[in-house]
């Protein structure tokens, strides 16, 4: 019986033996030596479905960002060198050189992101006009093989700060993606392309399909059961208006600084300028990106940095009116409170001065002359409200206000990169000067707006929107809608933001703010027919010439527009700050510059340049 089983099991043994040898025979044969299997017969290919990013518009519907076709084609290093393909032909088409073909198609496939038997990215960032007689003659390249995707246009060439680009994805980025991004592809790389990334970029599909020995596409695979259409990136609708985005930049040609205007009620922002800028257009993927990007970095006036959002400044006299609200909320100041000013606040041999004005009857006479005695006498009292010897709880009392006006803090605006600015409390006055050894004395600058504090643009645009909203305010914000997403992403935007201070604390503050426009600093800025409440600021700059600024809101009831304007190195706050902003007020609310006063205030701001100033001529040489 054993026998019989061993005679069996040689018998099974032999079989399999035989069966293998057919097979790799069979292999052999069809691989190697008859290869018209291969070409009767099609492959099945898994190609990637690129989405349409989602479009960016401003507030009326008007493109800013638009999708712009572009191709990448891609080569499998093994399947090139089985044909015999015309390199020169294809190096014709592409308009390459010999070199670059080499160079491009013979990577390091030592590395793990490239493989002889896998496509990779040969050649990139085609334009459409380009490819179009390539993509007629792809099939006489086997091996080659193309892939659509869209880039970034910038019909009105604005707004590159806000905007942001795209650029290809590192490896950094695509790591961190767990498969979400692969080599080649593009995402928000700043500003709001970074900030909506999510909601932009849509979600990829994948079609297989059926291809020739040649690469040349049959037909679907099963006809399409399997393939997965991509789905489009939500557009995004911002609160930007285009025409007073274009008009600020205008407006800030050949200066330092930045613009930044909310529309009180919602917190939208309106426009947000900072200059220098640049043309978004540059830094589109299709461009030398890396050589502009390059060219702008090592610029000395830093155009690629979004002052709006980011520079911290002193905010100088527009902080008056904050103080004024918090002072009132406190009891420190009542509405009627009249002050003596003998040429500025005077304590020791502290001195902080001030200019000529008219007697201080009301908090209102207080904002509207600018009084630094009154303010220094304000924050003095706020700091010594718990005694002279206990500054640290007041000081910070103080910060708890100011943190609630949304400085010292993130506001939450949907742009990255957005800074704190500084609001000092107690403790940082310990860590400088050792616990029990400053008074408000130390920090007294801080009430007209200088020394240690530090605010950010968007933030004094906000401080106006709080005053105009008597008490409240939005997270300032660009997405005004998201077309199609159901997420509830932009709801924070909606809430209300409250400070400390009552509202009915608020009238005086206007009415002071009213009077700068008609009989103060801002007289000059006057627009008829519409109420303005403003403040001027000239801000001590130790390295160089003050700076101007000036925050504002109109029509005083109902307000449309809260705006901030800083102007580096551009003097007293009525020289530029005022006037930049109420034609940005009028040009907003009206569509247009009206009189020829106006005009004239228009031709001057537009005709300044603080940045190229001409230089002096020589003196001539004396013996």
């Amino acid at each position: 019986m054993q026998n019989i089983y061993q005679e069996r099991e040689k018998i099974l043994k032999g079989v399999f033996a035989v069966v293998a040898i057919m097979l790799l025979f069979t292999c052999f044969r069809l691989q190697v030596v008859d290869t018209s299997y291969q070409q009767q017969h099609s492959y099945r290919q898994a190609v990637v479905l690129y989405p349409s990013r989602g479009a960016i518009k401003d507030r009326n519907g008007k493109l800013l960002v638009v999708n712009e076709a572009m191709y990448d084609l891609k080569a499998t290093y093994n399947t090139i060198k089985k044909n015999d393909i015309d390199t020169a032909a294809l190096c014709q088409l592409l308009e390459i050189s010999d070199s670059t073909f080499l160079a491009n198609l013979n990577k390091d496939f030592r590395k793990k992101e490239f493989s002889e038997k896998k496509p990779y990215t040969f050649l990139s960032q085609i334009s459409a006009n380009k490819f179009a007689p390539l993509e007629e003659q792809l099939y006489r390249f086997p091996g080659f093989e193309s892939t659509r995707k869209s880039v970034r246009g910038y019909p009105h060439h604005v707004g590159a700060h806000m905007l942001g680009y795209i650029s290809e994805a590192n490896s950094k980025q695509i790591k961190k993606s767990n498969g979400e991004y692969k080599r080649g592809d593009y995402l928000g790389t700043s500003g709001l392309e970074l900030y909506y990334e999510s909601e932009l970029k849509g979600i990829k599909g994948v079609e297989h399909v059926l291809k020739d020995k040649w690469g040349k596409r049959q037909g679907s695979y099963k006809e399409g059961e399997l393939d997965i259409a991509a789905k489009s990136g939500y557009d995004l609708v911002t609160s930007i208006d285009l025409e007073l985005q274009e008009y600020g930049e205008k407006l800030m040609q050949n200066k330092i600084g930045a613009i930044v205007a909310i529309e009180p009620s919602t917190g939208e922002i309106l426009a947000m300028v900072s200059a220098p800028s640049y043309d978004p257009e540059i830094l589109a993927v299709n461009k030398d990106r890396q050589k502009a990007y390059k060219g702008l970095s090592q610029d000395s006036l830093t155009p690629l940095f979004n002052r709006a959002l980011m520079a911290q400044y002193p905010p100088g006299s527009i902080f008056k009116p904050v103080l004024s609200a918090i002072a009132l909320q406190e009891g420190i100041l009542t509405p009627d409170r009249g002050m003596a000013c003998r040429g500025g606040f005077i304590y020791g041999g502290l001195r902080v001065g001030c200019h000529g004005h008219a007697p201080i009857s009301t908090v209102g006479n207080a904002i509207q002359y600018s009084c630094n005695n009154y303010y220094c006498q304000a924050f003095r009292e706020l700091v010594n409200i718990y005694g002279f010897y206990y500054p640290e709880k007041g000081m910070d009392r103080l910060a708890d206000h100011l943190h609630a006006w949304g400085l010292g803090d993130k506001l939450g605006v949907d742009l990255p990169n957005e800074a704190r600015g500084h609001v000092p409390t107690a403790d940082y006055y310990n860590r400088k000067h050792g616990a029990g050894n400053w008074k408000f004395s130390t920090a007294v600058s801080v009430g007209i707006g200088q020394g240690e504090l530090e605010i950010t643009p968007v933030q004094m645009a906000n401080m106006a929107c709080i005053i105009a909203n008597r008490g409240h305010y939005y997270i300032p914000h660009f997405a005004k809608q998201l077309k199609g997403d159901t997420s509830n992403v932009l709801q924070k935007y909606r809430e209300k933001q409250y400070t400390k201070v009552h509202p009915r604390h608020f009238e005086p503050v206007v009415k002071g703010m009213a009077d700068v426009m008609t009989a103060g600093t801002g007289r000059r800025s006057m627009i008829s027919d519409i109420v303005l409440c403003g403040k001027t600021g000239t801000v001590e700059n130790s390295k160089g010439k003050d700076h101007s600024t000036f925050i504002a809101f109109a029509p005083r009831d109902n307000p449309k527009i809260a705006i901030a304007v800083y102007v580096e190195n551009g003097g007293f706050g009525s020289t530029y700050g005022g006037p930049i902003s109420s034609l940005m007020i009028e040009k907003f609310l009206r569509g247009h510059i009206e009189g020829k006063q106006r005009l004239a205030l228009e031709k001057f701001i537009l005709n300044a340049d603080l940045v190229n100033k001409p230089k002096p001529k020589p003196t001539p040489a004396t013996n």
